[in-house]
């Protein structure tokens, strides 16, 4: 849970197979909320290699100064995305060990009031 800066230009989330920087960890899934284009865009990123970028939702769910709630909900065999309780989108996933997931990083124009 969080809320969404004043005016924010963007914020991310990723789920990584840890934290290293050199090599970069495998992402598993990032979503970027770009409030300029209000685009939710979500990709990933093995062995060095972003995966084919996603763009498409039914419409753009967070608002400047505002509170939201996101839930990434590990299937088989993909992610599931919520926003405020509606379904945005579906994630095949990508990286073949998902027990290797370990690691949220979350930065950009927000502020976390809740991880659970």
């Amino acid at each position: 849970m969080g809320i969404v800066d004043v005016n924010p230009e963007s914020f991310a989330i990723s789920l990584t197979c840890g934290d290293s920087e050199d090599p970069p960890a495998d992402v598993a899934i990032e979503l970027r909320a770009v409030f300029t284009d209000r685009q939710l865009l979500r990709n990933s990123c093995v062995s060095g290699q972003k995966g084919e970028e996603q763009s498409a939702i039914p419409y753009f769910p967070f608002i400047p100064d505002q509170p939201f709630r996101v839930e990434i909900l590990c299937e088989h065999p993909r992610f599931r995305v919520f926003v405020d309780g509606h379904q945005l989108f579906d994630f095949y996933h990508r990286i073949q060990t998902l027990s290797a997931i370990d690691t949220i990083k979350i930065n950009g124009d927000l502020q976390i009031t809740k991880l659970g």
